[in-house]
């Protein structure tokens, strides 16, 4: 087997760059039919960790997000404005806020999430074979490998 200049297999060179674009445009679809074309993505980012991590404060946020308190700060200001967010004091230090969905916010969660999960299993019953499918679920499996240390 013959290795390229970045020191690994044209195949895995080939795997590598053809998964990073599937995956970038199964993202993107998914994001369309979720609609959420009035929300940034660092709002859909921002809403989708609150969703699961439930009240935080905004330095929790961007340090989860990766960014400076400044952009969180402006995302969240974005998602209040949609009604998606309140803040409300933290009863352990009232100089903070804890940023909480509204039920705005929950059913926009709900609904995006499941929108996104009834397109995805539509398209993979519509257009794949049984045996597709199950090869899918193989490849998932592998790329499992990926996420673990």
């Amino acid at each position: 087997m013959e290795l390229n200049p970045d020191g690994v297999s044209d195949s895995a060179a080939r795997a590598a760059r053809d998964l990073r674009v599937v995956f970038s445009r199964l993202r993107r679809r998914i994001r369309e039919v979720a609609g959420d074309d009035e929300l940034t993505p660092s709002q859909v980012s921002a809403l989708t960790l609150v969703s699961k991590g439930g009240a935080a404060t905004a330095s929790t946020l961007a340090s989860a997000e990766g960014v400076r308190p400044q952009s969180m700060a402006a995302t969240l200001a974005g998602l209040e404005q949609h009604g998606l967010i309140r803040r409300s004091p933290d009863p352990d230090d009232g100089r903070r806020q804890l940023v909480t969905l509204t039920e705005a916010g929950r059913e926009r969660v709900e609904g995006d999430r499941a929108a996104r999960h009834e397109w995805l299993a539509r398209a993979l019953e519509d257009r794949f074979t049984e045996d597709e499918r199950q090869t899918v679920l193989e490849g998932l499996s592998l790329m499992e490998r990926l996420t673990r240390s």
